[in-house]
């Protein structure tokens, strides 16, 4: 696949060097690059949302009563 892409400066001087280092050409180095980055990258790691208990201090199983209080703090 032909196609153009904007590398930012840390990642053109990684290619360079890589090119330089290994003798390959711009292709070869982004392609050896790229794979290198989707080995480290973990598979199916699963993401877990971090949750803490609130400990409401009104009761807000009556949602009516609750928009009550909530208008109430208002000063509607």
């Amino acid at each position: 696949m032909r196609t153009t892409v904007t590398l930012d400066p840390d990642v053109a001087r990684a290619v360079e060097r890589l090119r330089r280092e290994r003798g390959l050409g711009l292709s070869a180095a982004l392609n050896e690059i790229a794979r290198a980055g989707l080995l480290e990258a973990p598979r199916g790691a699963r993401f877990e949302q971090a949750t803490s208990e609130m400990r409401a201090r009104i009761d807000v199983t009556n949602v009516g009563d609750v928009s009550e209080l909530l208008d109430e703090a208002a000063g509607s």
